[in-house]
């Protein structure tokens, strides 16, 4: 069975997941929102401006996808958060290329985002 915990600090609305056991049978992911490295991803709502996308500009996005997220955005909310890599408090997405510019165009301050940590390495790995 899944416990679920709901922590909402200041301004920002998160949330972390855990479980029993996996459907896989591995263990399960420590979701830890503080300090400290081991844990599993953490998902919460991060202000738009505070995400780097170093590799925003390699593609255009489908204007018709970024159309029906905004439209599916403003229905029902973000289903899906985007992957975020956090390396000494600087965040860099690199996935949600579509759900990112439509939360922009929506002129959202914030997106749900999956955060896991990762080392400088992690980094230089994901730029090349």
């Amino acid at each position: 069975m899944a416990n679920f915990v709901l922590q909402v600090p200041n301004s920002l609305r998160s949330f972390t997941v855990s479980a029993s056991a996996s459907s896989n049978g591995s263990p399960p992911l420590s979701s830890s929102g503080s300090s400290g490295g081991g844990g599993g991803p953490v998902i919460l709502e991060l202000p738009i401006d505070k995400i780097r996308r170093p590799l925003m500009r390699t593609r255009a996005n489908d204007p018709i996808k970024v159309q029906e997220l905004m439209d599916s955005i403003s229905e029902i909310g973000l289903q899906v958060p985007i992957d975020v890599l956090e390396v000494d408090g600087v965040y860099y997405g690199f996935s949600g290329c579509h759900r990112y510019e439509a939360h922009q165009r929506l002129g959202l301050p914030t997106i749900r985002c999956k955060i896991r940590r990762g080392t400088k390495e992690t980094l230089r790995h994901h730029l090349r």
